[in-house]
């Protein structure tokens, strides 16, 4: 895994070395340094993953049930083999904290959930004197973000492949590191040749070719809502279906019923996941007027102590360096953009904490007396800073909540379940927790200009299927 140059990508069933020659530098998020390079692909190398994938297509998607769910067994066992080395990835490419480690575990974990979706999931269905067949839909280009690239690489490559489709897989360039060891692991799998591909480059070259190419039937991505739309551009001229899992700016609505200190240290732990680097953040924090004194002295506090900022490989570290110098560049222009915008700073603030110099350590940084048509309210950081924002009533938390162009989850902190799923039915969120539920093979996904269409479970699966209805 450590080594200076990565220079091979997976097409047909081997590794082979990329015809593109482009080098793009990959740097420790904890030091700001060079720790190695990746050989990109380019659009031949595209061109030759989306062949093999559509040679292999017929055979593949010919496969029962039992094959399938076969086949998704032996990706979990290889990828749950190598889950230490994955989560050293995670710590040196990626910044990511060794405490959250049990994180790399969903990698394996994804298959395990679509093999129970697999199992119950009905391909034929009866209506009237129709019987309706659930059919694969093609070669499927998977999209990666950078971060949870080797999660989101194992969960819709599982998903493709339970639906009958082979897959071509675009990772992002900045996780080469973890994308390496991740493609070692499904290689000792043993699957056919060409069912699933792995060509790691740019965005606007390698996953251009993905969007445009006539032989991809289906584009799963996650990302950006900008990147997001110009996927939907590229696709359009040949009609491809889509799966976009967008940005978020998401809302943790605290009621007045709640127990505070449990409600904050939910709001908090759902703002500073993964770094603050998820599009699920709960980024807004909704607060009844008469309750924000204490709510701020909690946040204070908890912030102070449960998490602190450091080198990711501190198991008393919570929240590590961003991915990137750009990543931690963009995070202080919205400090800056919330200073000047009257917001005033709770705990954080700009700059790097003072016995931090180097790499790209934030501050995890709170804003009160914010407005939701702040930027800082508005737009998706990425990064551990959330806004604090007052509600007079239930229905005006509600209306803040979803005063936004995106919807893609939302946060009830009650000590009343009744009446937090009766304020869940007015949210326009793809999901909503309620003190801290959670499921992981319920749909996501969300409304507005955070997606379209669903993953996980069975209905991330039908995403890769098509109806045809036999009218007998």
């Amino acid at each position: 895994m450590h080594q200076n140059l990565i220079n091979r990508i997976y097409i047909d069933g081997q590794f082979v070395t990329p015809h593109g020659t482009e080098l793009f530098d990959l740097h420790s998020p904890a030091t700001g340094q060079v720790m190695g390079r990746v050989q990109l692909a380019d659009e031949v190398d595209a061109g030759l993953a989306v062949a093999a994938a559509k040679r292999a297509l017929p055979a593949w998607s010919a496969t029962s049930r039992e094959e399938r769910i076969d086949a998704l067994r032996r990706l979990r066992d290889a990828v749950a083999a190598r889950l230490e080395d994955l989560k050293e990835a995670v710590v040196v490419e990626y910044g990511g904290p060794v405490r959250n480690a049990y994180l790399v575990d969903s990698i394996a974990g994804a298959f395990t959930d679509m093999i129970k979706t697999l199992e119950g999931f009905e391909f034929t269905r009866q209506i009237g004197n129709a019987i309706v067949e659930m059919a694969p839909i093609g070669v499927a280009g998977l999209i990666m973000p950078w971060n949870s690239d080797a999660f989101f690489i194992s969960d819709k490559l599982a998903t493709a492949l339970a639906a009958g489709c082979t897959a071509v897989i675009k990772p992002s360039e900045m996780s080469a590191t973890q994308t390496q060891v991740l493609a070692e692991a499904l290689h000792a799998a043993g699957l056919p040749h060409g069912v699933f591909n792995i060509v790691t480059g740019r965005g606007d070259v390698v996953g251009t070719t993905i969007n445009r190419h006539p032989d991809i039937a289906k584009i799963s991505f996650t990302g950006s809502t900008e990147v997001g739309k110009m996927i939907m551009r590229e696709a359009s001229d040949t009609l491809k279906s889509l799966t976009l899992e967008l940005g978020g700016k998401s809302p943790s609505i605290i009621l007045d019923d709640a127990d505070l200190e449990e409600a904050v240290t939910g709001a908090l732990r759902a703002g500073f996941v993964n770094n603050g680097q998820a599009c699920v953040a709960g980024t807004r924090i909704l607060v009844q007027e008469n309750q924000l004194d204490d709510v701020l002295a909690l946040i204070t506090k908890k912030v102070g102590t449960d998490y602190p900022v450091g080198d990711p490989r501190d198991p008393a570290t919570a929240i590590g360096p961003m991915v990137s110098l750009h990543q931690w560049e963009r995070v202080q222009s919205y400090i800056h953009r919330g200073i000047e915008d009257g917001a005033r700073i709770v705990v954080g603030g700009p700059g790097r904490p003072d016995e931090l110099p180097d790499g790209y350590y934030v501050r995890p940084t709170v804003f009160a007396d914010v407005s939701n048509d702040m930027t800082i309210a508005r737009e998706e950081i990425f990064g551990p800073v959330l806004t604090v924002i007052t509600y007079r009533d239930e229905d005006h938390a509600v209306e803040i909540a979803n005063d936004t162009t995106y919807g893609l989850h939302a946060y009830i902190f009650s000590g009343d379940p009744a009446r937090a799923r009766r304020i869940a039915s007015s949210l326009l969120a793809g999901r909503v927790s309620v003190n801290g539920g959670f499921e992981q093979l319920a749909p996501f996904g969300g409304f507005k200009q955070s997606g379209l269409g669903r993953e996980y479970g069975s209905f991330g699966l039908e995403g890769f299927l098509e109806p045809r209805s036999v009218m007998l």
